[in-house]
């Protein structure tokens, strides 16, 4: 009996070994098929990895040193497309192997450390630190190589750096985090480099807390129709409005547009809320039409990712149709940052949307160089001059002579003019003296909820 024991033992531990060994064959398997997969995944150009074997590599040095300081380096050119162009494809290849070169050395010097060729000239670096100087000290040693390259166009490098805060950091989560740092300083030729900070550690989870509740928001009708009046300053009557949004969300309270329309903007959702505010304000004009009264016409923003919407023309029009309401009682405003995606596109969408009644906005006069540009080239209803314009007019004799001058360039094209922000009692006397009647501004009216609005009229 005791015999038999055994040799069941002896069975059991064969099969336990056998299926230990299959395992670690497996396990043997899966690093063979990782490693052949980094060694294809390499860029043909640099032989750094690319961003998927970096990912993995990175991670699995976190993953086998989880107690180690880690930080990740990103780069990025200002402009490559523009040295490519000038200086050639074969020189713009050089100089990214060059900086390849210099990657594979710092890789190759320090522990633990990890090089990629995400893609064209954005590279990323993973490594181990003890003090943040040592992170510096690796930006200006990558950045002197590119300053030593002999090419014909100034190249600016911009680096983001990203350090752990905890232990086992992803390293997905730190790329993004040196990203965030690297396009706060890209393109500025006074600095090269910036770390991920607390600042926009707090800017990256509102961002990312939006766009999570941006959904439900708006099924939620969170968002909320404001309008601010425009007047006669001659009369104080009002002539019209411009449709503002708020978000009043239910746990933070009312969110200003300053923090979520850039982010609604990045991620494409602004086309969602814009359409919900025009709805917002198309109905409000049918409920005023079919109550017998007359409605003023409340301008609603256009958003610059419109340019690329294949559906904004049909959207407007159907709006305009399903709640009969004349395009001329909803004029469009427009900043020209809207023409810079697709400029002649916008030109071509504008001008189908005045063929059908609606009334063009030019809003922000004067804050950007085109503004002068678009005036020659589109025929605009209206224009909004911007309040910087009238900010200093009361103590600045030249304010004055712009803004006379403008309003006197303006009447001569036929536009309606429009000033927006105005304050006091002497800007608003220097604007009638001028021969400009219509204004918005605190001096009248601050932003109102929609009701208050129709309550007023």
């Amino acid at each position: 009996m005791e015999n038999r024991d055994q040799q069941m033992d002896v069975i059991d531990r064969s099969k336990q070994n056998t299926e230990e060994g299959k395992q670690e064959l497996y396990l043997y398997s899966l690093r063979k098929m990782a490693e052949d997969n980094v060694e294809k995944n390499k860029s043909p150009l640099t032989r750094l990895q690319n961003l998927r074997s970096f990912f993995f590599s990175g991670g699995e040095i976190i993953r086998q040193h989880p107690t180690e300081k880690y930080a990740l380096i990103a780069m990025d050119i200002a402009q490559f497309k523009a040295v490519n162009e000038f200086c050639g494809r074969d020189a713009g290849d050089a100089l990214l192997a060059t900086i390849a070169g210099v990657f594979r050395e710092i890789d190759a010097e320090r522990p633990l450390t990890i090089s990629s060729h995400a893609r064209a000239d954005v590279f990323a670096l993973l490594t181990t630190y003890e003090e943040e100087q040592e992170l510096v000290d690796i930006v200006h040693r990558i950045k002197k190589v590119i300053d030593d390259f002999p090419i014909d166009c100034k190249v600016l490098p911009a680096f983001g750096i990203a350090t752990s805060q905890g232990e086992m950091p992803a390293i997905s989560y730190l790329k993004d985090c040196a990203t965030t740092a690297l396009n706060t300083i890209k393109g500025k030729f006074y600095a090269c480099y910036a770390f991920f900070d607390e600042k926009m550690r707090k800017q990256q989870m509102l961002e990312k807390q939006i766009e999570n509740n941006i959904v439900t928001a708006l099924q939620n009708r969170e968002f909320a129709l404001y309008i601010q009046p425009k007047v006669d300053m001659a009369t104080g009557r009002i002539v019209g409005g411009e449709a503002l949004v708020r978000w009043v969300d239910p746990d933070h309270g009312v969110i200003s547009p300053g923090e979520f329309l850039p982010v609604l903007e990045k991620n494409g959702f602004v086309i969602d809320l814009d359409i919900h505010m025009w709805e917002q304000v198309f109905k409000m004009q049918s409920a005023l039409l079919a109550q017998g009264r007359q409605p003023v016409p409340v301008s609603v923003n256009v958003s610059r990712v419109h340019a690329f919407d294949r559906n904004f023309c049909d959207t407007l029009c159907r709006l305009s149709e399903q709640y009969q309401v004349d395009p001329a009682y909803v004029p469009l405003e427009l900043t020209e940052s809207a023409f810079l995606g697709d400029e002649q596109g916008m030109y071509r969408q504008l001008e189908i949307l005045q063929s059908k009644g609606f009334i063009a906005s030019m809003d922000d006069f004067g804050t950007g160089y085109s503004s002068m540009n678009m005036l020659k080239n589109q025929a605009m209803d209206e224009v909004k001059v911007d309040q910087t314009f009238i900010r200093d007019l009361e103590t600045n004799e030249k304010s004055r002579i712009v803004i006379r001058h403008t309003i006197r360039m303006l009447q001569e094209l036929e536009t309606d003019i429009i000033v927006e922000g105005v304050e006091t009692e002497e800007q608003k006397k220097f604007l009638l003296e001028c021969g400009c009647k219509e204004a918005q501004g605190y001096l009248f009216y601050r932003p109102m909820p929609w009701q208050d609005f129709v309550a007023l009229l």
